[in-house]
């Protein structure tokens, strides 16, 4: 048996290799992989000596002849195929360790000129996995060097590969050549004639990795299945370990992404309960328990049934004030033991445990998209994300009355809160928690009427809040309805034709106004 091995990435190469030349596995190699395994005293034949031809043009062509890629493709049982190979002198190559050049990392540093990129390209190594690939009852192809130790366990235990594992590698292999070859066109398309690189790709190439298959869609009608991206930020939902519970939901997984970025947003403890990718509770405390009992009494309503994110590990005193009400989903950075034994009588509930980006707050943006995507038919829509945060320095009043330091407080709160809830949105808060959450409406002037109503409804006070609205109030029917509910202090973007005749209503009714300059529509 015969195995080529040619790899950029060397990581457990050399133990490989050596457990192979223990079975009697004859092995080829090219370049630095060779020399690696010749100075470890394995016996080698250098592919330049196995096709009779050098390596030449600085190595772009060394694997790119018949010796190889006719080793690799004949099919064993056909007799044509083995008289071939006899005729000319060709080996059969039985199985081929190959991983590429390293071209997404090499053009994910900073400073990659184009240069870079294209001596990054791998020519001969997608080549030989292809024919591997293709011949794949023939030939084990070996891409990842996670695959090594399925692969000497089955050698050692039956002296080849079975066909279910030289399958699954060559659909891996075709996989990863795949990502490979998309990885390229997005760099290389997204470059511009002033050299430049285009935010947005002539051509863009999704690559994600299938998680699992659902139960279903958002209706049982529909058929669902739950994919990663290639490579996942730490402190993004697809991290989650999932410690007890039935099979998350297409559902569940969208809300529980709506209630996990909005609470990993925030520097103190936090809870955010979520109810149909809206926000319906939301605040912070000193603990998770407070922070769960304030963002809880915002909708007890809505709460029930919900998705809840802590963005601090839970005990059990939270535990015990959680398992109180019917909860979907539970997300926390962790959970003590006594936490967890709390809700080993509650089977249903699904608990997932996702670590905070690296670095906390700070390292948020490992967590985040950079660019986000929507469906249409027969196309997509691209953005960046809307990661846009705002500091009280980027505030700027308008109102002749001006805040107080609590109130400025509220009002980031506020406007942290409307970012993560459904267009068109008013959100009133006090002493970091929401106390009326009006969401998704055709008109503001509804979703203003809705969160006052929703807080009369949970016996909530809205004196004294402050408010935040995700667009401008296009008239100051808005913000009376807002003022009349008892908010002392608003925050908006601004932007419309009528600011001036808002802002002389906020001064007309003695509240504050903010503007933030920022929209966040969410749709």
């Amino acid at each position: 048996m015969n195995a080529l091995i040619s790899v950029s990435d060397k990581t457990g190469i050399l133990e490989f290799a050596q457990a192979l030349h223990a079975f009697g596995i004859h092995l080829l190699s090219t370049g630095g992989t060779a020399k690696l395994l010749a100075d470890a005293g394995l016996p080698v034949t250098e592919v330049a000596d196995h096709t009779g031809f050098p390596e030449m043009l600085d190595g772009r062509v060394k694997t790119l002849h018949p010796k190889v890629h006719g080793g690799l493709l004949a099919r064993r049982d056909v007799p044509a195929h083995m008289a071939a190979l006899k005729e000319h002198g060709i080996a059969t190559i039985d199985l081929l360790v190959v991983n590429l050049y390293p071209f997404e990392a090499t053009v994910a540093k900073p400073g990659c000129t184009l240069e870079d990129a294209i001596e990054n390209i791998d020519i001969g190594g997608p080549a030989m996995v292809r024919s591997a690939a293709k011949n794949w009852k023939d030939v084990g192809v070996l891409t990842d060097a996670s695959q090594y130790p399925l692969a000497l366990a089955e050698l050692k235990a039956d002296g080849k590969l079975s066909d279910k594992t030289k399958f699954a590698f060559s659909v891996a292999a075709f996989n990863r050549i795949s990502q490979y070859d998309g990885a390229i066109s997005d760099y290389l398309s997204s470059i511009q004639q002033d050299g430049a690189h285009a935010l947005f790709p002539a051509q863009s190439n999704g690559r994600f990795v299938k998680l699992q298959d659902l139960r279903y869609g958002e209706n049982p009608h529909q058929q669902a299945a739950f994919y990663r991206d290639l490579y996942p930020a730490p402190g993004s939902l697809v991290t989650a370990k999932q410690l007890q519970g039935k099979e998350l939901s297409y559902n569940n997984i969208a809300d529980a992404d709506a209630a996990w970025e909005c609470v990993k947003s925030f520097d103190t403890p936090a809870c955010v309960i979520v109810k149909h990718a809206n926000p319906c509770g939301v605040a912070t405390g000193t603990d998770a328990l407070e922070s769960y009992s304030k963002a809880f009494k915002t909708d007890p309503t809505s709460a029930f049934g919900g998705i809840i994110a802590f963005n601090r590990p839970m005990d059990r005193a939270a535990a015990e004030a959680v398992s109180k009400q019917f909860v979907e989903v539970l997300m926390a950075p962790g959970y003590s033991a006594e936490a967890l034994e709390v809700f080993k009588s509650k089977v249903n509930v699904r608990i997932l445990e996702i670590a905070l980006p690296p670095g906390g707050k700070s390292d948020w943006d490992n967590g985040r998209n950079a660019v986000d995507v929507k469906r249409i038919g027969s196309g997509l829509l691209m953005q960046t994300a809307d990661n846009r945060e705002l500091s009280i320095g980027e505030l700027k009043v308008v109102s002749k009355k001006q805040p107080t330091p609590q109130q400025l407080q509220d009002l980031l709160f506020a406007w942290k809160v409307a970012k993560f809830v459904k267009s068109n949105a008013i959100v009133f808060c006090a002493d970091g928690m929401t106390m009326g959450v009006g969401a998704g409406q055709m008109s503001r002037l509804d979703s203003a009427r809705i969160a006052s109503i929703k807080a009369q409804h949970a016996n909530l006070s809205l004196a004294g809040t402050a408010v935040a609205s995700d667009a401008f109030f296009p008239f100051r029917d808005g913000l009376d309805v807002v003022v009349d509910a008892g908010a002392t202090s608003v925050i908006q973007p601004g932007g419309s034709m009528r600011d001036q005749e808002v802002i002389d209503a906020a001064d007309e009714r003695g509240v504050v106004m903010v503007l933030s300059g920022v929209r966040h529509f969410r749709h």
